[in-house]
């Protein structure tokens, strides 16, 4: 097989991590004959240094013409200390998200044994949780229409769902239930929101052409306290934009770390591949970022992206084998015990690498 990836670093600790997903895909390349063809491009407060914009017309255009995205992470300091700024990093991820038509998020709160530890959330708890959450991505209040009054006291921000972007959402989210336990959970503020009623009732007729899978609505506040109280109660989970986003971050805590999930972001045609934790300035260049979100986001990209399942499955194995080892990075290691190996960002890539060549030799 032979793939076009670009890869765009970002900002912040995105350079440090986005090296040890492209290096994982192409260890993977080589172990299974695949030819991936790398290019690179900038995104984010590092476009806007250079170019005045966060996503240049060069970058766009290499994503269009590219089979996959590798992703590392946006934003600055700068911009959230000056909430005045015109130009801001984020502009640029939620343009390419529109430009290639990234309707739908997928994130797989994908729950390692080994690190049952290091959430904050009782063992007893976790154990056996397994959710994937569909988040709609090019709708809701992050594009709806915005402005501020003159005098600079009033601000409004207009959440806009169109019937056709919930349907699309949860034909895929639905088509995924089929493949898990058959239950998916809506989740909305029908209660309150006009656009939440127009989600509800449109998921509800999608649900009948999916008879065999058991659908669930809930209110988002509810969604947020289950998800922390139990879990496991929970399979495929689709939402809105903003709750989406609210609620994943709150998941990272059953995973331990926002070091450990990846996503993926797709529509029709090219996948967009991340971790899901941000830029994380305060530890950039410190050799303290956890790689194994963008790693396991490259391992997303060979399932979901190019339909390589064996590939896919090799790679999150050997993660799960380095953990089970004992090694752990800093967000993710218990510091009250010497059990743990903790290594830095660059130690634990080559770490991967080498467990993911022994792996090979020991099947």
């Amino acid at each position: 097989m032979k793939k076009n990836i670009l890869v765009i670093p970002g900002d912040g600790i995105g350079p440090e991590v986005t090296t040890w997903g492209k290096a994982a895909l192409e260890k993977i390349a080589e172990i299974f004959g695949h030819e991936f063809v790398f290019d690179e491009a900038i995104m984010g407060h590092a476009a806007i240094e250079v170019t005045g914009e966060p996503l240049p017309d060069e970058t766009l255009e290499k994503a269009r013409k590219s089979d996959a995205i590798l992703f590392g992470a946006i934003g600055h300091a700068k911009y959230d200390n000056d909430p005045s700024l015109k130009v801001r990093p984020e502009q640029g991820l939620l343009k390419i998200r529109k430009e290639l038509g990234l309707f739908a998020n997928l994130r797989p709160i994908l729950l390692f044994d080994e690190l049952l530890q290091a959430s904050s959330i009782k063992p007893e708890i976790l154990k056996g949780t397994d959710i994937l959450f569909f988040r709609e991505l090019t709708g809701d209040v992050y594009f709806g229409e915005k402005s501020r009054s003159e005098d600079r006291n009033t601000a409004s921000d207009l959440m806009i769902y169109h019937r056709y972007e919930v349907e699309r959402i949860a034909h895929k989210a639905y088509q995924a239930a089929q493949q898990r336990n058959k239950r998916l959970c809506s989740v909305d503020k029908a209660n309150v929101l006009e656009s939440s009623r127009l989600w509800r009732e449109t998921v509800q007729e999608i649900a009948k052409q999916y008879p065999d899978v058991e659908t669930e609505h809930m209110f988002i506040d509810n969604a947020a306290m289950q998800l922390i109280k139990n879990p496991k109660k929970f399979d495929v989970v689709l939402t809105a934009n903003l709750f989406g986003d609210i609620l994943t971050d709150e998941a990272s805590q059953i995973a331990g770390s926002m070091g450990m999930l990846a996503s993926a972001s797709v529509g029709e045609s090219t996948g967009f591949f991340e971790p899901i934790h941000g830029s994380a300035h305060d530890i950039t260049g410190k050799d303290l970022a956890n790689p194994l979100a963008s790693i396991l986001s490259a391992a997303l990209m060979l399932e979901i992206g190019f339909g390589l399942k064996d590939e896919a499955k090799l790679l999150v194995d050997t993660v799960d084998a380095v953990l089970k080892d004992g090694f752990r990075t800093h967000d993710i290691a218990d510091q009250s015990t010497n059990r743990f190996k903790v290594l830095g960002t660059a130690e634990m890539g080559k770490l991967v690498l080498k467990f993911l060549s022994q792996k090979l030799i020991n099947s």
